[in-house]
């Protein structure tokens, strides 16, 4: 498909947004080959809670592209500014187009593996940014007009995604650096750096064995406490680096909501991370303050002060004090250095918004209480859900028990009123 006039451009990104969603990656694919000749195409869509990461092309290199490579290249991209250059994807460095767009709540990424042909000029990069917009904004209008039973699990699904995730890569991600930090230190051997990243690896290794799961089972933490727990998760980065941490705890023995001190301590680590890979970086300054209604979050760098608010980064940062009903705001000084700081709630952070009533509600009660609206008894919602009448009589009484009510009918009255029990109930990617 050629586009040698604007009603070319036109018609085929109208062919695109009016066809289903199945297959969209193979139509966005095929209408962009003359666009930028690539060889396959990646998405990373932060919003889709089943298939976050979706590929097409010469399944050689598609087959092998792996959400670590498009997550790499996330932390590159700034929204609404299209990239393009050398990335490892698929096993080996190659030439690559990228674009992200935030029409979406957590912004989508799509990655072009380019043929060895001469690169795409600025008009043709600025191209490929505008259709990503448009499909962007279609996927948003497609998530807005959903059932919302299935909006509500498809978003309990994400966060829960996001939380896991979270805790998995920055880990991941903190050992790695610690480890490359080791190596690379100007005052070790050759042979005290390899102990010194074994013992990394080892104990990294322990932690994750041993320490699977902790987190999400703690409900309260002591504010010392758990900046004590950060101290010790930031202290490997920094311990060869040029780089001086900085550490200000909250001095206070209030308690946090474990949500919230997990949340702190996951965008921390994700700030801290992101600052030490800017250039000329000598100090980082960490602080936790414990007000009345929030904690205040904050880290400050002496850097180049050029990372950018739009950077996939920061949005996968201030993503995880959303989940929370949180805010995060950056500032960035040319020649002064960075300064991110996030405010996490910490009496709303367990408490769904008030305008939806079926947010506290897990992805099966949702199923229940839409079986629920049907008019449906508890053994019919069992044979339809292939669960226990006493399962179903289980989630039952937490479905009421989370809406407040006190019966039933009460319940499915509440399902109605939000447009539950209309529709068949899957969720949404």
């Amino acid at each position: 498909m050629r586009w040698q006039s604007v009603n070319d451009a036109l018609a085929a990104v109208l062919a695109i947004l009016e066809s289903p969603q199945d297959g969209l990656n193979d139509r966005l694919s095929s209408a962009l080959a003359d666009v930028v000749p690539h060889r396959a195409l990646a998405v990373l869509a932060g919003d889709c809670a089943r298939s976050p990461m979706s590929v097409a092309g010469e399944p050689a290199i598609a087959a092998r592209i792996t959400s670590a490579d498009l997550a790499r290249l996330a932390g590159t991209v700034s929204v609404g500014v299209p990239w393009q250059g050398v990335a490892p994807v698929a096993g080996e460095a190659r030439p690559v187009v990228a674009v992200a767009a935030a029409a979406t709540a957590a912004p989508s990424l799509l990655v072009l593996v380019r043929r060895d042909e001469a690169p795409p000029d600025a008009q043709a990069l600025l191209l490929v940014q505008r259709v990503w917009d448009l499909i962007g904004a279609r996927l948003r209008h497609h998530i807005e007009r959903a059932d919302p039973a299935a909006l509500a699990a498809s978003r309990a699904a994400v966060a829960e995604r996001t939380r896991v995730a979270t805790g998995m890569t920055d880990a991941h991600e903190a050992t790695l650096a610690a480890l490359l930090g080791s190596l690379r230190a100007p005052d070790l051997s050759d042979a005290a750096a390899r102990r010194v990243a074994t013992d990394l690896a080892a104990s990294a290794l322990v932690d994750l064995r041993a320490g699977a799961g902790s987190e999400i089972a703690c409900t309260q933490e002591a504010a010392a406490e758990a900046f004590g727990r950060l101290e010790a998760e930031l202290r490997p980065l920094t311990r060869y680096s040029s780089a001086r941490l900085e550490l200000a705890g909250p001095g206070t023995e209030q308690t946090l909501p474990g949500p919230v001190a997990q949340a702190a301590r996951a965008i921390v680590r994700g700030t801290v991370l992101t600052m030490l890979e800017q250039e000329d970086v000598g100090r980082v300054r960490v602080a936790w303050e414990v007000g009345d209604d929030a904690l205040v979050v904050s880290a400050r760098d002496d850097g180049p002060g050029r990372l950018a608010p739009e950077a996939l980064a920061v949005h996968a940062i201030a993503e995880r004090a959303r989940v929370l009903d949180g805010t995060v705001a950056l500032e960035s000084t040319p020649g002064w250095g960075t300064r991110l700081e996030a405010r996490l709630p910490l009496t709303t952070a367990a408490e769904p918004p008030a305008d939806d009533p079926l947010a506290a509600l897990n992805p099966r009660e949702l199923d229940v209480l839409g079986q629920l609206a049907r008019g449906r008894r508890n053994r019919q919602v069992g044979e339809t859900l292939g669960i226990s009448e006493n399962t179903v009589k289980f989630h039952v009484a937490n479905v009421l028990s989370k809406l407040g009510v006190s019966s039933r009918g009460e319940a499915a009255a509440i399902a109605r009123d939000a447009g539950l029990g209309e529709a068949p109930l899957s969720a949404v990617s």
